[in-house]
């Protein structure tokens, strides 16, 4: 399990404004990241100050033509080159991570009435804001908390903190990495769950499995203190549940006192369409996976055949690469474009029918899911057992 990393505070003004101009130089490099991820990021800015048809553009992208991209670009985008330096990932994480604060404050004035746009535009903005934080903003955070650098991993932190779901920091770093396809992470969907039953389950599992861990590490922060500690050193002493909360009650409050209780509703509103997309995310990417135990409280090391892949490029560029999630889990600290999707041929290989976008919307409808996705399960649970190649599952039912 890694280490917490040391937290600094956030990085200042100058400091952003000058990440951002390095964003500018560094374009070519992740541009496209940079292009899928901020596109929809400025229609929901318009749409939010000035109403008229652009809320609704926005909704369209983000809901309609992300997904029409997928269908006409040919997928899957090949992969970096192994070893390949990507200096600008960092940049453009903080400039997202930035980004995602500023459109927060936004999005909450519009939608409680401060915009002075109508409701219908509201709701649209709304919408279209949750989505992007659910698949934006959460799969940046998720990389920023994987970064060893103490600015980058707080940003991350503070940004799952401000959608009032930063206990993901312990439980995903901690709980989920190392336990990941067994019945030890709450994350992990099992056969025939349904969304509706995994999703509090893993909300309050994760809550949990995470406190406990942290607890568990209480004793080494206290250590470390030495024997006069100043105050910096007392505060990152602190079990991070403590920060977790109070940071999550200060986002409420100043919803409330910035933009009275349709603020509030607003802001809260904004979290459960971003922590549902997150449980999709979860749900979809770890559906029926099962390591092999091969002694008691002891399983086979985390590989390509314990994740959900999907291949289509539009939203993976948009979603930082977070489709590519068998890479990730073998290499957590490995940067977006250099996550590989490696063989997809090879036998027992999970890969999604349809994008991840895709199917975390059939995850909504249980039936639809279980019919989609436990044959296939099955079949590869029969070619693990079997040891015998099988043919991936992408093309099947398209």
């Amino acid at each position: 399990m890694s280490e917490t990393p040391k937290e600094l505070p956030f990085a200042t003004f100058t400091e952003a404004l000058r990440g951002l101009r390095k964003l500018g130089r560094d374009i070519p490099e992740i541009g496209s990241f940079a292009l899928m991820a901020f596109a929809p990021f400025a229609l929901i800015v318009l749409g939010a100050l000035f109403g008229g048809i652009w809320p609704w553009l926005a909704l369209a992208w983000i809901f309609i033509g992300v997904d029409v991209l997928d269908r006409r670009l040919p997928h899957p985008a090949p992969d970096a080159p192994e070893g390949r330096a990507f200096p600008a990932t960092d940049t453009l994480s903080t400039a997202l991570a930035i980004s995602h604060f500023g459109l927060l404050v936004v999005v909450v004035g519009a939608v409680a009435g401060f915009a002075g746009i109508g409701w219908p535009a509201r709701i649209a903005v709304l919408l279209a804001a949750g989505l992007w934080f659910g698949q934006v903003s959460n799969a940046n955070a998720h990389e920023l908390i994987h970064r060893g650098e103490r600015k980058l991993f707080a940003l991350g932190k503070w940004v799952y903190i401000s959608l009032l779901y930063g206990h993901h920091v312990s439980a995903h770093r901690l709980v989920h990495h190392a336990a990941v396809a067994t019945p030890a992470d709450p994350a992990t969907a099992t056969l025939g769950e349904s969304f509706w039953a995994y999703a509090p389950r893993a909300w309050i599992g994760g809550f949990q499995t995470g406190l406990a861990e942290e607890k568990a590490r209480d004793a080494k922060r206290r250590d470390a203190l030495g024997p006069k500690p100043g105050l910096k050193q007392r505060l990152r002493a602190l079990n991070p549940y403590v920060i977790y909360v109070l940071g999550g009650s200060w986002f409420v409050i100043g919803a409330l006192l910035f933009f009275g209780w349709g603020g509030l509703l607003a802001y809260l509103a904004l979290c459960v369409l971003a922590q549902m997309q997150l449980l999709l995310s979860d749900y979809v990417q770890h559906y029926g996976m099962i390591r092999k135990e091969t002694a008691p409280g002891h399983y086979e090391p985390v590989n390509e055949t314990h994740s959900w892949d999907a291949t289509e490029t539009a939203s993976s560029l948009m979603m930082l690469n977070a489709p590519r999630h068998s890479d990730h889990h073998a290499h957590p600290a490995r940067p977006y474009p250099a996550l590989q999707l490696g063989d997809l041929d090879s036998p027992g290989r999970p890969i999604l029918p349809r994008s991840l976008r895709v199917m975390s919307a059939l995850a909504l409808l249980p039936g639809k899911w279980g019919a989609t996705m436990d044959h296939r399960v099955l079949a590869l649970r029969k070619a693990a057992a079997d040891n015998a190649p099988t043919l991936r599952m992408a093309s099947q039912d398209r």
